[in-house]
């Protein structure tokens, strides 16, 4: 049987604006929300979150005007106004930056970060109610290496790329999935080792 083709995944570079707007945790995790699940109304992400939807509403639309999300006009009623994510994927933090732009990609890298590791608590609160194939493929590990700055970033491009072709193989995030599948968090960290603090330091 012939390889299904790989599909373009659409990914956004925000400027400088549109990243600070994003640096907003719940922003961040609407859009993870409509990403992964698919487009949702505002009354429908409150629910979800906690959230009133007046809040929701205004979260919505900032992501909207900084063009993360759009308006599902096929979903819509003159009741509900759905939204729909833009792209899969969200690229920042040149290695580069500077100044105001180093700023912000810390400030979205912090909020970025918060969101994954409270998604990997959870993920491994509900580890004993997952079937065993799942639990298989299921893992929380670190690796430290000693490295050259060349060797790590060759590493670090060789999973991201291993990662990217997985993405652009499988079918595309908030769509229906076959019964075997489901959408499965990678999250890769990688960063020179700067050892545990020192008496007195903050942690």
């Amino acid at each position: 049987m012939p390889e299904q083709p790989l599909r373009d995944i659409k990914s956004v570079v925000p400027d400088a604006t549109a990243l600070k707007a994003l640096t907003h945790p719940l922003r961040l995790r609407m859009l993870g929300l409509l990403r992964i699940e698919g487009p949702a109304t505002a009354s429908g992400l409150a629910a979800r979150l906690g959230l009133n939807s007046g809040a929701t509403s205004y979260h919505l639309r900032q992501l909207a005007q900084h063009g993360f999300i759009e308006e599902d006009a096929a979903r819509g009623s003159q009741r509900d106004r759905w939204w729909r994510a833009r792209h899969e994927a969200t690229s920042v933090m040149p290695a580069h930056a500077e100044g105001e732009a180093l700023e912000l990609g810390l400030a979205f890298e912090q909020a970025a970060l918060h969101g994954q590791m409270r998604q990997m608590q959870r993920a491994l609160a509900a580890y004993p109610e997952l079937p065993q194939a799942w639990r298989q493929a299921s893992t929380v590990s670190d690796y430290t290496i000693p490295m050259t700055a060349e060797a790590a970033r060759a590493l670090v491009e060789k999973l991201q790329t291993l990662l990217w072709e997985a993405m652009a193989a499988a079918p595309a995030l908030g769509t229906p999935l076959p019964e075997n599948m489901r959408p499965m968090t990678f999250i890769l960290h990688a960063a020179p080792n700067v050892g545990e603090p020192q008496a007195g330091e903050a942690q």
